[in-house]
C-alpha cells in the first residue's frame, strides 16, 4: 500500500514541478528573467527531480540578467546531465566572455588526447548501453556460430565473434574511463566578485592569482574552510571556500 502510495506521489509531483516549469518558462518568453528565474529556482530547492532542460533555461535566465556566476555555474549543471549537449555548450561559450579573467586551457597532447575524445564522444550511461548491445549481438554470434554447420558460415561467425569482443572491450573501457573521469572532475565557479587563491590554506599566505566571478576551477582537496583547486592552465593553490560553488 506504501509503495502505491509513493508512486501517486511521485506522479503528482512530476506533474506539479512540470506545471511550474512551464509557467517558469511563459514569464521567460514574456522578458520576465528574473521572476521566471525565481520559478526555476525553487522547482531546484522543492522537488528532487531535475533536469537539464531546467538548468539550461535558469542560466539563459542568468545570462539575460548579466549575472555571469550564476549562468556559468547552471550551464554546467546541464551539461552534467546532458553531457556535449551543443545548445547549452554554446550558450556557455557566450557566458564565458563575460568573465574577466583569461585563463588559458592546457590542452591534451598525443595519445592521452586521442584516448579523451574517443572516450568523450558518450558520456558512460551511454557507453553502459552500447556494451548491453554489443554484448547481445556477441551472443547472437555466439549461437550462430554454435549451431551453424557449414564451415564458411562458421568461420564468418568465428571473426564476427572475434571483431565485436573487441569492440565490446573497447565501449566498457571507454565507460570506465568517463565513468572516472565524472567522479573525479569536481568542478566549481567563483561566485565572489574577486577571490585570491593562494600558495596555502590562510589568509596570511602569499597570493598566486586573483579570480573574478564566473572563474572556473577543479577542487583537488577540502581543508577547514579552504579547497585545494587547480585552474584550466594547470596553477594550483588554496581558495576560500565560501567564494566557490562546486557543480556536482
Amino acid at each position: 500500500m506504501k509503495n502505491i502510495l509513493y508512486f501517486f506521489l511521485l506522479i503528482s509531483q512530476v506533474f506539479f514541478a512540470q506545471g511550474r516549469f512551464e509557467a517558469g518558462n511563459a514569464l521567460y518568453e514574456k522578458g520576465q528573467y528574473k521572476e521566471a528565474a525565481q520559478v526555476y529556482e525553487n522547482i531546484i530547492k522543492e522537488d528532487k527531480l531535475h533536469s537539464a532542460e531546467l538548468y539550461f533555461n535558469l542560466g539563459n535566465c542568468y545570462y539575460k540578467l548579466n549575472q555571469v556566476a550564476p549562468s556559468i555555474y547552471n550551464y554546467e549543471k546541464a551539461l552534467v546531465l546532458k553531457p556535449n549537449d551543443p545548445e547549452t555548450l554554446n550558450n556557455l561559450k557566450f557566458a564565458k566572455k563575460l568573465t574577466i579573467d583569461e585563463i588559458k586551457e592546457v590542452p591534451k597532447v598525443g595519445f592521452a588526447k586521442l584516448i579523451q575524445n574517443f572516450t568523450s564522444i558518450f558520456d558512460y550511461n551511454t557507453w553502459a548501453k552500447i556494451a548491453i548491445a554489443i554484448g547481445f549481438v556477441f551472443l547472437l554470434s555466439f549461437i550462430g556460430y554454435y549451431f551453424s554447420t557449414a564451415t564458411l558460415a562458421k568461420r564468418i561467425y568465428f571473426v564476427g565473434m572475434f571483431v565485436v569482443l573487441i569492440a565490446l572491450g573497447l565501449s566498457i573501457s571507454a565507460g570506465m574511463s568517463e565513468k572516472s573521469h565524472f567522479d573525479n572532475d569536481r568542478v566549481a565557479i567563483v561566485f565572489s566578485e574577486l577571490s585570491q587563491v593562494r600558495k596555502e590554506p590562510q589568509k596570511s599566505a602569499n597570493g598566486i592569482i586573483l579570480l573574478h566571478e564566473g572563474a572556473k576551477v577543479y577542487v583537488i582537496e577540502s581543508v577547514a574552510g579552504w579547497k585545494k583547486v587547480e585552474l584550466t592552465d594547470g596553477t594550483q593553490g588554496w581558495i576560500d571556500s565560501s567564494t566557490i560553488k562546486e557543480v556536482k
